[in-house]
């Protein structure tokens, strides 16, 4: 499909290291995930919208976490912050 046809070739854009190719290829990624959203009726503003609310309180749990026991996002490591983020994850 058009999606993953996109994602190959900014994959291969991306072996390149050139930033004019992976950009381009970025935009044509992100415009063909936004034509498959106006094609399922969906706004694509709103699902971002969503998708960044999700992602702000996710990110404050982690934090809340980390201050809770003594630790901060600096001294964290990523293992301590994934476990941390999908705990956020379960929280609905």
């Amino acid at each position: 499909d058009k999606i993953e046809e996109e994602i190959g070739e900014l994959r291969e854009a991306l072996t390149t290291g050139d930033a004019a190719p992976i950009k381009d290829e970025f935009g044509d990624m992100l415009f063909a995930v936004v034509n498959l959203g106006r094609h399922l009726k969906l706004d694509a503003e709103a699902a971002l919208s969503g998708t960044n609310e999700k992602f702000r309180t996710r990110f404050h749990y982690v934090e809340r976490a980390l201050e809770a026991s003594g630790n901060t996002l600096e001294k964290a490591t990523l293992d301590e912050m994934e476990a941390l983020w999908q705990q956020a994850k379960g929280e609905k």
